[in-house]
This record gives structure tokens, C-alpha cells and sequence, in this order.
């Protein structure tokens, strides 16, 4: 069943993407009826609120279409659609690599947000799966960062999404990443990084700050190589150093983690548009992506006891061939999934 406080939407999806809930006033404040209120709050979306409201894609919580004699009551909530604004095409496919009746696997591409968020909404792995696929109630069991590939794990059923979800939260799972990054002479080629990193709201970059650490990453230098020649401008690849092949594994999820950590031990992850400088990105320029892939997420199911692992089979632009695609003993690649498609 959805968590308690999670309510279930009355209306359905529309082309992948959720209704949206609005919390109406208490009927002591303006106007009792509710389209008038709505009318007054949205001022900018009058035509798409009449549209939604003559259509009965207006509805309280209980699946009641709105009328203009409906009545607000204290704590009530209304559902509606938002038409999303226009997006770039994001022009990368996602692989399925794992699906059954509780979880789907995916491959996520670089640029591709996991969830809707801010300008970013069909332009995501949810949004799309679920249009694509069909699965109304598909819900993520964690996130990856827009810039990151790699790895992505999704619930299917409602009904066991709590404990996968729940696993992830306890960080009863184990991730690896691979990244490039420089591996100046003398890199040690195993090193840990432990700190304590803050993310404030409406800052872009997240930072090392004093006190008891929160975050943990042990940094592999798998490979190394001479120094990237050819011409990528603003700094975006190469450094004018040698490059590495890393594989990270980290112990705890703080936001940006993983680039917070590799920056401050001055090997920033290429393709980086926040650390060590924040850059601006032009929209829709995919010509750059951030060299991060999330490699591998293993756990013990939470409802069959049995062990899972699922691995990219995805390479870095930077490091297209040798241990990106699994050749690393330690780290044996997973089985070729039967039911694999590109979407």
C-alpha cells in the first residue's frame, strides 16, 4: 500500500506525468466556491483552468468533479492537470536491463532527470518510462543525478514500493560509479574520503564544511593514460594532465557526493559543470557529458531474500573500452538480461 501521507491521485496520468494536487484555503479567506478561488490563484493559466473545469478534470480527493457549486472545507485539496511547459528532447535512449512484476532496471542516459523537477518534467526517465511502457504506477526506488548514467532502479507495485525504497533509505545497498577524472603522477591508487557536506537551497555547488562527517567514498585509480589532446574547449575535457579510469564507492548519499569529493582532492570528475567552477551549459547542448556512470547497485530483495546485482552496460565517451565494460576481476559482470529493450 502507499506510505501513510501519501495520497493516491484520483485522476490518471496523463502522457506519463501526475496530476497535480492544490491545497485550497480555509473557507474563512476569500472566496467559498472553488473555482473562484482557482481562478483567483492562477490568473496566468485562465484559459487551461476552464478547459480543465468544463471537462471535469477537476476533482477533490475522493474523485468528485469540481462544479461551480462545489464548496471548500478546512484542510481540503483539489487535483487538476498542468500542461508542462515545451522541453528539449533529451537524444538518448533508456535500456532496460531488469524487469518483473516488482521492479524495473533501467540504464538511464546523461541529461535525462530520474524525476519531474523544475523545468524538467516529459524530459525525465519516469515520465517516459511510464508513457512508454505502460506502468501507471512505477515509482523510483532512488535517484540519480541528471548528469549521471548509469544504474537506475524503479518499483512497479505500489504494494512493495515502501521496502525497496526503505532499503535504499538505510543504505543497505551497494553502488559502485566509474569516473574520469586526472591521475596526476604520484595518485595513490587507492584513497578515502570522509566529510561532512552541506547543500544549501538555491546554491548550485554543495561544500566540505567543518564537524562530524556525513560522507564517505573510497576512490579506486583503476587505469591511467597520457594526457587528453584533442581540442574540447571551456575546459570541459581534459586538463593538460593525465587521466584516470576511477571507480568510486561510496557508503553514504549526500547531494553531489561524489564530485564534491573528487574536486576537493583536486580531480574533478570531466565534464563537470559545477566543480570546481560553476559553467553555464547552453540549453540542449548534450555534446559534453558529465564522465560519471553509475556501474553497479546490488542488495538482498527485501521480499525473496535473494541477492540482486545490475550493471551498466554503458561506457564513458572519455574511456570507451577496457574496465568500463566490467573487465575488472573483482568485479564480475552481470548476466545479459533476456527482456532488454532500448526505449
Amino acid at each position: 500500500m502507499p506510505k501513510p501521507g501519501r495520497p493516491r491521485r484520483p485522476l490518471p496520468l496523463r502522457d506519463g506525468v501526475d496530476p497535480v494536487r492544490i491545497r485550497l484555503a480555509d473557507p474563512g479567506q476569500g472566496p467559498r466556491s472553488i473555482p473562484e478561488e482557482l481562478r483567483r490563484r492562477f490568473p496566468d493559466r485562465l484559459a487551461e483552468l476552464e478547459a480543465a473545469l468544463a471537462s471535469g478534470q477537476v476533482v477533490t480527493a475522493d474523485g468528485a468533479v469540481v462544479t461551480e457549486a462545489t464548496r471548500r472545507r478546512r484542510g481540503m485539496d483539489v487535483w487538476t492537470y498542468r500542461t508542462p511547459e515545451p522541453e528539449v528532447e533529451v537524444p538518448f535512449g533508456t535500456e532496460v536491463l531488469h524487469r518483473d512484476d516488482r521492479l524495473l532496471v533501467v540504464d538511464k542516459p546523461h541529461f535525462l532527470a530520474t524525476t519531474p523537477r523544475a523545468g524538467h518534467v516529459t524530459q525525465t526517465a519516469l515520465v517516459r518510462l511510464r508513457r512508454d511502457l505502460g506502468l501507471e504506477d512505477l515509482a523510483p526506488a532512488h535517484r540519480l543525478d541528471r548528469l549521471t548514467a548509469g544504474v537506475l532502479v524503479f518499483t512497479v507495485d505500489p504494494a512493495h514500493r515502501a521496502a525497496y525504497q526503505d532499503l535504499f533509505a538505510a543504505r543497505r545497498v551497494a553502488k559502485t560509479y566509474l569516473a574520469v577524472a586526472p591521475a596526476p603522477e604520484g595518485t595513490p591508487r587507492v584513497r578515502e574520503r570522509s566529510s561532512r557536506i552541506v547543500k544549501t537551497r538555491g546554491v548550485l555547488q554543495a561544500t566540505e564544511v567543518d564537524g562530524q562527517p556525513d560522507a564517505h567514498t573510497r576512490i579506486t585509480l583503476l587505469e591511467s593514460r597520457g594526457v587528453e589532446t584533442r581540442d574540447v574547449g571551456d575546459g570541459a575535457w581534459g586538463s593538460g594532465e593525465p587521466l584516470g579510469l576511477y571507480r568510486l564507492e561510496p557508503t553514504t548519499g549526500r547531494t553531489h557526493q561524489l564530485r564534491v569529493h573528487m574536486n576537493a582532492l583536486g580531480t574533478p570528475i570531466l565534464g563537470d559543470d559545477l566543480y570546481p567552477r560553476v559553467r553555464t551549459i547552453t540549453v540542449g547542448d548534450f555534446s559534453h557529458p558529465l564522465q560519471l556512470l553509475a556501474e553497479t547497485i546490488g542488495f538482498t530483495d527485501p521480499i525473496s531474500g535473494a541477492k540482486r546485482q545490475f550493471r551498466s552496460r554503458r561506457s564513458l565517451e572519455a574511456w570507451p573500452t577496457g574496465r568500463a565494460r566490467g573487465e575488472d576481476p573483482g568485479h564480475p559482470p552481470s548476466a545479459t538480461a533476456p527482456n532488454s529493450c532500448m526505449l
